[in-house]
């Protein structure tokens, strides 16, 4: 087991469910990027994400190294494609997009992205990702020409999940994607987390703290926002973030 997987199953063990910001490169430049780390820092966040559906900046090496270096918190990468990489982030969620059919984002960007991966010495966590309904056409709904998982069909979610912790992935990730009207429902994370045994991170759509205990205390083991952030970036809204989400569940 990598030490950022380990790092972040001890974390949940401690406090019951982590929380992980997610910062976009594309919506935010390198020195915002940095104030929010630093921010992220001192409200007792566990963890950063840094990705995007596309990526359409040059920002991504520049900002891991200045995100590293402010916050000192573990930075995931975040991945849209296999472009997306970096030798300076501490791990990658090395995603297959189970709840899609499209093949290269089932095996095929992974195999372009493997050789810098290995190359890099970057840990790999394998993440069964799940594109759950949001209520409107998210970025990466129309960037992988996938259909999302429909809100209501909460068996085939289950099924999914099942299947990717049965191909060996080690997370299971239902999002709704960045921008979402909704978030994935509440109903729908109890039955996953009932069936599968590895960690459930929820994100998409969460834009209040008390949603965001609420998915705690439904099964999420983790908890992503990004956008609500990116929009306020105050210290005092992670800090409700972090303390809600660390309370929500018995250690």
């Amino acid at each position: 087991m990598g030490h950022i997987l380990e790092h972040l199953l001890n974390i949940k063990k401690q406090n019951g469910a982590g929380y992980l910001v997610l910062i976009d490169p594309d919506k935010q430049d390198i020195e915002s990027a940095s104030v929010l780390a630093e921010l992220s820092a001192e409200a007792d966040v566990d963890a950063i994400l840094i990705g995007s559906s596309f990526l359409m900046s040059d920002r991504l090496d520049p900002m891991i190294r200045s995100v590293k270096q402010v916050s000192g918190l573990p930075v995931i990468i975040f991945p849209g494609s296999s472009n997306h990489i970096s030798r300076y982030a501490d791990a990658i969620l090395f995603l297959s997009l189970i709840s899609g059919r499209n093949p290269e984002f089932l095996i095929g960007e992974h195999v372009k992205a493997a050789p810098a991966i290995k190359r890099y010495g970057i840990e790999a966590i394998p993440t069964g990702y799940m594109l759950i309904e949001g209520g409107s056409c998210t970025s990466v709904q129309f960037i992988s020409a996938t259909l999302p998982i429909p809100r209501d069909k909460i068996d085939i979610a289950v099924a999914h999940a099942i299947a990717g912790e049965l191909l060996g992935m080690k997370m299971i990730y239902l999002e709704c994607g960045s921008g979402s009207i909704q978030s994935v429902p509440n109903e729908m994370i109890s039955a996953v987390k009932e069936q599968i045994n590895v960690p459930l991170i929820v994100g998409g759509g969460i834009v209040d703290p008390k949603e965001a205990g609420e998915k705690v205390r439904f099964g999420a083991d983790f908890i992503v926002t990004g956008n609500v952030l990116e929009k306020t970036g105050n210290a005092s809204l992670m800090r409700e973030f972090a303390s809600v989400i660390h309370s929500a569940k018995p250690s």
